[in-house]
């Protein structure tokens, strides 16, 4: 099957719209329509070399999306086609398939075991979750990553608890949702984080109690003021989701004697981070995620019905639109640091889907 895919051929340098041409499924692969992608700031590090050279190059991207399953592969069990699904990086239960290509003539363009922007892909299958066909298939796109990453954090890795106070660094597309769902579970004060006013107000839209633009702002006093004032006061839970190293330390320090701040950004491979070890003796923690600790066949499905109960607006989340076409301006005004969560429209969604 031929299809269109965004391919990155340089790093640093525009991607490139191109007509590619998938190969026969093998075993575990599954082929799917992709009809949103989103699009997240790990795009622009792969683009930009934060992790450092590429030597997979070329190759598609991208890597949460809604979709509709097309065709399988041999061994695939857990889905079949005309299924409405989610993509994900995160990986869940079936066959693993690490890698696969694609044709462009006598040409080879690589791919890991999910990429979506594409008009068509080759996933894993344990990269693929079914969802109820109610979900708008925008909405469905966002619980591949932003959603099961931020929210999962509050859900699953810090197990927020609720009345308690949460500080949250960095309004894209996992804060924002990590905002929101702070805000179902019973969070007391959601204390929300950037230096973009336009993120601070909708992160108030979501849930947040008390907004901070940390560009005019000193951050650490004021939340320390909002959470007792006291020498060991602060938030008793911090997410980190801004990429950036002083956020990072930031964070950490946002949290109370006892509290834990949770990181997930990424920052430039070899920087480092500097902590205060004095504070760990006060039980302060700092910990890592992996998507929020999500166990996709049950966390995306319970994100999705919560969105058609209306106990979760992820619409709310979605501030930009694109075509494939324009995949490079979307990119450019990621780097802005405007947006919540951006997307790239693929296909339509079939009526009966």
């Amino acid at each position: 099957m031929r299809f269109k895919a965004a391919v990155l051929y340089e790093q640093n340098k525009p991607l490139v719209i191109e007509e590619l041409e998938t190969q026969a499924l093998g075993h575990g692969q599954v082929l799917v329509k992709i009809l949103y992608s989103g699009i997240c700031q790990t795009q622009v590090n792969e683009v930009k070399g934060i992790k450092g050279p590429d030597k997979y190059i070329p190759h598609c991207l991208g890597h949460e999306a809604s979709g509709i399953v097309h065709e399988i592969g041999p061994g695939v069990t857990r889905i079949r086609p005309g299924d409405y699904v989610v993509l994900s990086w995160i990986k869940g239960p079936g066959l693993e398939v690490p890698s696969m290509q694609y044709l462009r003539g006598a040409s080879k363009i690589n791919a890991g075991a999910v990429t979506t922007f594409n008009t068509f892909s080759v996933v894993s299958e344990n990269r693929i979750t079914k969802i109820p066909k109610q979900v708008p298939a925008d909405v469905a796109a966002l619980l591949g990553c932003a959603v099961p990453t931020g929210a999962g954090m509050v859900k699953n890795t810090l197990k927020a608890e609720p009345g308690s106070s949460i500080a949250i660094f960095g309004l894209g597309g996992v804060g924002l949702s990590a905002v929101l769902f702070a805000s179902a579970v019973g969070c007391a004060k959601i204390i929300a984080v950037d230096i973009h006013d336009s993120k601070l107000e909708l992160a108030k839209k979501l849930g947040a109690t008390h907004v901070i633009n940390s560009a005019n702002e000193q951050a650490l006093e004021k939340i320390r003021a909002l959470t007792g004032g006291l020498i060991g006061s602060g938030a008793d839970y911090a997410i980190e989701s801004s990429g950036v190293r002083e956020v990072m330390e930031l964070a950490f320090e946002a949290v109370r004697f006892g509290g834990t701040a949770v990181l997930a950004g990424n920052i430039r491979k070899g920087d480092k981070i500097a902590i205060d070890p004095y504070a760990l003796i006060h039980g302060k923690k700092i910990i890592g995620t992996w998507g929020g600790e999500t166990r996709t066949d049950e966390d995306i499905p319970f994100y999705a019905e919560q969105y058609l109960q209306g106990k979760l607006k992820i619409d709310q989340l979605i501030t930009h639109r694109y075509k494939l076409e324009d995949i490079n301006a979307a990119f450019t005004e990621l780097k802005d640091g405007t947006m919540g969560r951006a997307l790239i429209k693929l296909g339509e969604k079939p009526d009966e889907a």
